[in-house]
C-alpha cells in the first residue's frame, strides 16, 4: 500500500479542518446553531490546534516506512483517531443541522480508519500476490 498518499491525504484533510476550527470558530458555531460564547469558541480553536498538530505530524512523516512494527505509534495514533471519530460521527450525524456535510465527513473518517487499520495490521514489505 502506498502509505505516502494516505499520509498526504490525511494531512491535507486534517489541516483543512484545523485551519477552519482555528480561524473560524464563531462562524462554525453559528452554522451549527450554537450560541456564540467564549468558551466553546476557545474549545474549537484548541481542537483546531490539535488537528493542525496531527496534520503536521502526518505531513512530516509521509516518506517514512509505515506499517507492521515500523512507525507503529504514528500508525496507531492515526488509526485510533479516525476509528473513534468515525464511530462518534456515525452515532451523531443524524442529529446535525447539516447532515449532508456530516455524512461526507463520516465517509472520509471511515475511509481513513480502514486505510490506517490496514497500515497498522499489515507488514509493509510483503509483496502482494
Amino acid at each position: 500500500m502506498n502509505t505516502k498518499l494516505v499520509m498526504l491525504a490525511s494531512a491535507l484533510v486534517m489541516a483543512g479542518v484545523g485551519l477552519a476550527c482555528t480561524f473560524l470558530p464563531h462562524e462554525i458555531l453559528s452554522a451549527f446553531g450554537q450560541a456564540d460564547a467564549a468558551v466553546p469558541a476557545v474549545a474549537l480553536q484548541l481542537l483546531g490546534a490539535l488537528y493542525l498538530g496531527f496534520a503536521m505530524l502526518n505531513w512530516m512523516a509521509k516518506a517514512v516506512l509505515i506499517g507492521g512494527i515500523y512507525a507503529r505509534p504514528l500508525a496507531m495514533g492515526n488509526f485510533l483517531h479516525f476509528f473513534v471519530g468515525a464511530m462518534a460521527l456515525v452515532k451523531a450525524v443524524s442529529a446535525l443541522p447539516h447532515p449532508s456535510l456530516g455524512w461526507a465527513l463520516t465517509a472520509a473518517y471511515v475511509v481513513f480508519a480502514v486505510l490506517f487499520g490496514l497500515i497498522c495490521f499489515r507488514h509493509p514489505l510483503k509483496p502482494n500476490p
